[in-house]
């Protein structure tokens, strides 16, 4: 796409942004001028505006800290799971692992029982017995041959025992991981519903006309941040093409907007940020990690200079947030509780790092 014509449209995607906030409140564009709501002097309006600037940054806070602790419950319900079915292998070896030692141990028996229809004698001392030189050397062949298998028996015995121990010790050591992880699920769990309860409590507490004017300083907080994003000609910069995963990745999180945000949630029917990414890639045959933390530890870093359709982009300080980059300088996203999958601008957050599932 020619800079002319990607300029063109992402001042159209600007624009319909900008005026559907001002349809749908809790998108993440905003119009550059918010109309002031009505007050009786301008004092009280600076007064007013002072405090719902502190109650939107106290919400932004409590909204974070319980994306944190999403992180924390998903990354919790992942091990978890893992942990599981780690468990289920394991006692499958243990079920064939004791098959295998009854049927050496038959063996073993099936070898005593000869040994006793022989009168109790060993190989050795029956062989000494024969006065036939072709039976006797039958016999040594034979009772070589009967060594080794013996010997072999008991190795084969002695390991599958090994083996056995290995698999109770190793299953012992991943239930307890799976019980802290537990515990360190639930209380993520808590501290989630702790957090969406306070900020829920703080914004029911606003008049209609109070969360109004709030919505409309989310926006502004977003419009601004976007427009000194896109003023540092960083959108010149970027034309990567999608690849062909990348747009069955981007295609899948387009049809999910307008979905609600749940935290913990991987649709079909809701979502948290996270839970839409790695479901978007792997809709498109690529399995990523379920966090955002995770997404930003393990996948591929890339430049935002060199980031294209389907690049996922990791947000704050501490990756507690990811969206997905659809080109033109947007993304699509799950904001948080109360909010619904939408699109927004990509510099409208703090960039952390641009990561790649496919690459």
């Amino acid at each position: 796409m020619g800079a002319g014509k990607r300029g063109l449209v992402t001042a159209a995607v600007t624009v319909v942004c900008a005026v559907t906030v001002l349809a749908a409140p809790g998108t993440a564009f905003a119009s550059p001028n918010p109309s002031p709501s009505p007050t009786p002097s301008a004092s009280a309006t600076a007064g007013t505006n002072k405090d719902l600037e502190a109650v939107r940054k106290q919400l932004d806070d409590l909204y974070h800290d319980a994306a944190v602790a999403t992180d924390e419950y998903n990354a919790a319900e992942e091990a978890a799971d893992q942990q599981s079915a780690a468990i289920v292998a394991l006692a499958k070896k243990i079920v064939k692992g004791k098959e295998k030692l009854a049927e050496l141990e038959k063996r073993a028996g099936d070898s005593a029982a000869a040994q006793y229809r022989t009168g109790g004698l060993p190989d050795e001392a029956q062989l000494m017995l024969s006065d036939d030189p072709q039976q006797f050397l039958n016999g040594a062949g034979r009772i070589l041959q009967g060594q080794r298998a013996t010997k072999g028996l008991i190795a084969e015995m002695t390991r599958t025992q090994e083996d056995l121990e290995q698999y109770a010790k190793d299953a012992s050591a991943q239930w307890n991981k799976l019980e802290a992880n537990r515990k360190t699920k639930a209380a993520a769990k808590k501290k989630v519903k702790k957090q969406i309860a306070a900020a829920e409590e703080l914004e029911s507490q606003l008049e209609k006309e109070e969360k109004e004017r709030l919505a409309r300083l989310e926006q502004q907080a977003a419009y601004q941040a976007q427009t000194a994003w896109l003023d540092s000609g960083i959108l010149d910069e970027i034309n990567g093409k999608a690849s062909t995963q990348g747009k069955k990745a981007v295609e899948y999180a387009s049809a999910q907007i307008g979905k609600p945000y749940e935290w913990g949630a991987e649709g079909p029917g809701s979502y948290d940020c996270s839970g839409l990414t790695s479901q978007a890639w792997a809709s498109a045959g690529q399995a990523i990690p379920r966090t955002s933390q995770q997404q930003w530890k393990q996948l591929k870093h890339v430049d935002v200079a060199d980031m294209r359709p389907g690049d996922l982009i990791i947000y704050n300080t501490d990756a507690s947030h990811v969206a997905m980059y659809i080109g033109d300088g947007a993304i699509i996203h799950a904001p948080r509780p109360g909010r619904t999958v939408t699109i927004a601008g990509a510099g409208s957050m703090p960039i952390l790092a641009v990561v790649r599932p496919d690459a």
